[in-house]
């Protein structure tokens, strides 16, 4: 004799279907739409030449936040100075912004990323160029930095010098704080090592005590010869035969009379090489109106392509 079969009936398990079916549908549907409307959940995207989130400070403003306005008054200007690391992202922006609204004029000018920042901070200036992020004291002066773009510090020598070979991070520390004086030493001629190094206003002197010295100082041996002026021209053609300085990678790369030296067996354009850095617009909050006008453009698909464009100048 047959028996009956226990259990729930047939209609239990199409309701249970039914909310499982209702559940997935609102976990796929609904919570896209949640997020979209979540103001804790950035929306902006990176800009396109990769900037490192990581290297923002804390005072660093979100590049998407700019917009390009539709006009602006003619006869408006905007005066940016300070990076001479950034003379050919400025010149670039500049071209570009200008052609984009008839009679607005955009004046730099570069004479170290500090001088920069204090002319922002005196008035005296709209827009800052700075190949450093800003300090503690800074920051809480107002100052806002916005990420730009990432460049590398090049070690350079000039092209008649003997030394064939690249450093390791520990010589390059060794030389630029005077432990190493003599180019026989890693290799190459006996002849001293004649060291130039940039003047303290220099965002690029600042960011290679970070980057290569690890924060610390620079010696203070005769080999060693501090400039009174941030400007990379005069520094590479006092390099000779015997010299060895430092400066933005994008600076050196078409000069035919300097070279970089290797570090670690990397040279700059390396995706691993170690003395990367960002660069950044500094200015003072609120943003005005031209400020946040060459902002937006700087961010926009012209500007970017104009950055990546000055990179490879």
């Amino acid at each position: 004799m047959s028996q009956s079969k226990s259990g729930p009936p047939p209609i239990v398990y199409i309701l249970v279907f039914a909310l499982i079916s209702v559940g997935v549908y609102w976990v796929f549907a609904r919570v896209p739409d949640d997020q979209s409307d979540n103001p804790s959940i950035p929306s902006e995207t990176t800009p396109s030449n990769n900037l490192s989130p990581s290297t923002a400070s804390p005072s660093s403003a979100t590049p998407g936040r700019f917009t390009v306005p539709e006009s602006l008054p003619s006869g408006s200007g905007l005066d940016l100075q300070g990076s001479t690391a950034m003379v050919s992202i400025n010149s670039a922006l500049k071209q570009g912004f200008e052609e984009s609204f008839s009679g607005v004029t955009v004046t730099t000018s570069a004479t170290g990323s500090g001088d920069g920042i204090n002319a922002v901070l005196a008035g005296n200036a709209d827009l800052g160029a700075s190949s450093r992020p800003l300090t503690a004291e800074e920051q809480a002066q107002s100052l806002v930095a916005v990420p730009v773009a990432q460049d590398a510090i090049a070690l350079v020598v000039g092209v008649n010098n003997p030394f064939g070979q690249g450093l390791s991070q520990q010589e390059a520390v060794a030389i630029f704080r005077g432990e190493l004086t003599n180019w026989s030493e890693i290799g190459g001629p006996d002849k001293h090592i004649r060291v130039l190094n940039r003047p303290p206003v220099s965002g690029t002197h600042q960011t290679f005590r970070e980057l290569v010295l690890n924060g610390g100082d620079f010696g203070n041996t005769p080999n060693i010869t501090t400039l009174d002026r941030d400007a990379t021209t005069p520094m590479l053609r006092a390099l000779g035969d015997d010299g060895i300085g430092y400066a933005t990678a994008a600076q050196i790369f078409n000069q035919s009379t300097v070279r970089p030296v290797a570090i670690d067996g990397l040279t700059p354009i390396a995706e691993q090489y170690p003395y990367r850095r960002t660069l950044y617009y500094v200015y003072q909050d609120p943003a005005n109106e031209m400020v946040q006008a060459f902002l937006g453009y700087a961010f926009s698909d012209a500007g970017q392509a104009a950055i990546a464009q000055a990179g490879q100048k």
